[in-house]
């Protein structure tokens, strides 16, 4: 990069590589893996000695038995991620990995938010904003209301915001499961 005072040009694959832009890259990895004891453990390690940190992880069963699929989420522009995709690649239990691009695949996650509702009017409030957000009340008491959202992130994150001024007493988010868009497998 260029001296202070000079007008040396610099472009931006320069400036990526010495890491002074962040290009948000969000990279959103579906792994298939035999669902075998440690091997989450082994996975999440990796990442972890390579310096990434996790946004988000969902593991859950196939429709095999066998297998387990893991979606992580982590912001690429950090690291890149080649080199610990080539590395998932050798450990011993991983079957498939595939880096799903945004416009190839589905995504969605769930949120429970618990909502501070002391009177009549902020609780019609919090109600018509799930009605908006297409969400689902699941429980309510005399000074709250629990909500349950499923969508993008994004989606998630609006809610959040529109109800955060309310009172957020509890949130809890699953992480982002996601799935390739049309007939092929991941």
């Amino acid at each position: 990069m260029g001296e202070p005072g000079t007008k040396e040009v610099l472009n931006l694959e320069e400036l990526q590589a010495s890491g002074g832009v962040r290009t948000g890259r969000r990279h959103v990895l579906s792994i298939l893996v035999e669902n075998k004891p440690g091997v989450l453990a082994r996975i999440a390690g990796l990442f972890a000695r390579r310096g990434f940190n996790i946004d988000s992880l969902a593991v859950g069963p196939t429709d095999e038995a066998s297998m387990s699929r893991i979606t992580l989420t982590v912001d690429g522009a950090t690291h890149p991620i080649d080199q610990v995709t080539k590395q998932l690649h050798k450990l011993i239990h991983v079957i498939k990995i595939r880096d799903l691009e945004p416009d190839e695949r589905v995504a969605r996650e769930l949120a429970l938010f618990k909502v501070s509702c002391q009177d009549g009017e902020s609780r019609a409030q919090v109600m018509q904003f799930t009605e908006i957000f297409r969400g689902s009340v699941v429980d309510v008491s005399k000074r709250s209301v629990t909500v349950e959202i499923t969508g993008t992130d994004d989606k998630v994150e609006a809610f959040e915001d529109m109800v955060r001024p309310f009172g957020l007493i509890e949130m809890v988010r699953t992480g982002e499961v996601a799935v390739a868009r049309g007939r092929g497998a991941t």
